[in-house]
């Protein structure tokens, strides 16, 4: 799985909820791709949702309407993993 530079990867705390959030996301035609969590951010091999950074608020504010906020969203910046505030 490739995370490219400026791609944001949303964690959520289960398989169920991942599976959800892909529901919603798609239904809303947004950008988006169900992937492995990377290592470097989690030894669980569960899924996560990767999407543009561009697509950020779009993608905040269908999760926060089905009430499926992410655990946790990351973007990859200068080849690392920094968390969104």
């Amino acid at each position: 799985m490739v995370v490219d530079e400026g791609d944001c990867v949303a964690i959520f705390h289960s398989v169920h909820r991942v599976m959800k959030a892909e529901k919603i996301l798609n239904a809303r035609r947004l950008d988006i791709l169900l992937v492995p969590v990377p290592r470097q951010l989690s030894a669980d091999c569960g899924m996560a949702i990767k999407y543009a950074q561009e697509c950020h608020p779009q993608v905040q504010q269908a999760l926060a309407e089905g009430s499926l906020p992410a655990a946790e969203v990351w973007v990859m910046q200068a080849e690392k993993y920094h968390l969104l505030g």
